[in-house]
């Protein structure tokens, strides 16, 4: 069985340009807790832990193995709502972790101008 990963190295994922928010927002706690809000937990409580198919497959998993889950291909977090519509930038270290930046922050700022990673742009929401 091929294994599909999403993991990125060395990258920083800015938000959309067609995000609606100007400031990074927390996205709505509700019963039982979505996708998003998983997400944004585990990325907050544990920076540069997980790797994107480690949140993915925690978030989203549903008990799956990670050889079943990644049995066919997932999306990245080029789409994921916290670069889409919520305004989280995120970085990816050279071992693939995964911490997430306010895009108002300064560190977001620094990372989009870093010159040695990858800054590629999150999703449309909207085709143009």
């Amino acid at each position: 069985m091929k294994r599909h990963s999403t993991n990125y190295f060395n990258t920083f994922i800015k938000v959309a340009e067609d995000c609606p928010v100007d400031k990074a927002e927390i996205p709505p706690e509700k019963q039982p807790k979505s996708a998003v809000r998983k997400e944004y937990e585990l990325l907050c409580e544990n920076p540069y832990k997980y790797t994107s198919d480690e949140v993915l497959l925690l978030t989203k998993g549903q008990g799956q193995s990670a050889e079943e889950f990644f049995s066919k291909g997932r999306p990245c977090f080029r789409t994921s709502a916290l670069t889409k519509r919520y305004g989280w930038g995120i970085h990816c270290d050279d071992s693939g972790r995964m911490s997430i930046f306010a895009a108002e922050s300064p560190e977001y700022d620094k990372f989009i101008r870093d010159t040695s990673l990858k800054v590629i742009t999150a999703a449309r929401n909207k085709r143009r």
